[in-house]
């Protein structure tokens, strides 16, 4: 790994150890800890359960493969400053997280990039990104800071357990060809209750995404995040939101046929909304 020099090119490996802030970046950064400082004390971890274990892999070495096998890190080493879903995806992404996070969170956005969505009106204490363009990142609004690395080749977070109460995955979980070790270090950083909102649509880089996905339907497709829930231990019963894309008044269709295509994802105007949620160990419940 290298660290980043001043005269580094923005998209060069950077130490994982080495968070930036947006502002700064590329010329300056802000050196934290090699872990982010928990605010819970581990000394009280007294037994070892079998919580964040990975029970079983949920896909076969076939279903992990893509067509583009070159390195994601060069795939993504220009910046693409585009939104990859339209407005009413975005609008949907934005009224779910206003009423899963809650004010003053400590919030990890996996897989992110230039766009936040996150409700600008909500206070968070702090926002960390991950992805693969230093670019996109340091034009996020929301991040605090921010870290650059191919979860294909390393699953490990240099982040301390127990240390984030939501973490997010917008339209990326397609991408991960070791979806069972990136849920199994994402229950290891959350608190205990908190969540992982896992969303997509039916947009992705058909090269870049995996063969089970690329294969599958939108029905399949959601069952398959479940089951990326299912195969950690500890993860609460993952929740489905879906909002389909309504189609034009008029000409609407109420047959059978068109109910099951839409649920397909086949035939709709706009973008598709799904979302898979789960919570380490227990849901919260708030007054």
């Amino acid at each position: 790994m290298l660290t980043i020099h001043p005269n580094a090119k923005p998209w060069h490996s950077i130490t994982l150890t080495t968070l930036h802030t947006p502002s700064s970046f590329p010329f300056k950064t802000k050196i934290l800890p090699t872990k982010i400082t928990n605010t819970i004390n581990e000394n009280n971890q007294t037994e070892k359960s079998s919580a964040g274990n990975i029970k079983r892999l949920v896909l076969p070495q076939e279903g992990r493969t893509k067509l583009d096998t070159f390195s994601d890190r060069e795939f993504y080493a220009y910046p693409r400053f585009v939104t990859h879903v339209d407005d009413g995806f975005i609008s949907t992404l934005t009224n779910l997280y206003r009423e899963r996070l809650r004010p003053g969170s400590e919030i990890l956005d996996l897989m992110s990039s230039w766009v936040s969505h996150l409700p600008k009106e909500v206070k968070f204490k702090r926002v960390v990104g991950h992805g693969l363009n230093a670019q996109e990142l340091a034009k996020n609004p929301r991040l605090d800071y921010f870290f650059v690395k191919d979860l294909n080749q390393e699953q490990k977070f240099e982040l301390e357990s127990c240390s984030f109460d939501a973490v997010l995955c917008t339209v990326s979980v397609q991408y991960l060809q070791q979806p069972e070790k990136v849920f199994a270090e994402v229950f290891r950083i959350l608190r205990p209750g908190g969540v992982f909102i896992v969303s997509f649509s039916n947009r992705m880089f058909y090269e870049k995404a995996i063969r089970v996905w690329r294969d599958g339907t939108a029905y399949s497709r959601v069952q398959l995040v479940v089951q990326y829930f299912q195969c950690v231990e500890g993860f609460t019963q993952p929740e489905i939101v879906r909002k389909l894309a309504a189609t034009s008044g008029a000409q609407e269709n109420k047959s059978a046929f068109s109910w099951i295509m839409g649920l397909l994802g086949i035939f709709s105007g706009s973008d598709p909304f799904y979302a898979v949620i789960a919570y380490k160990n227990f849901k919260p419940v708030y007054e």
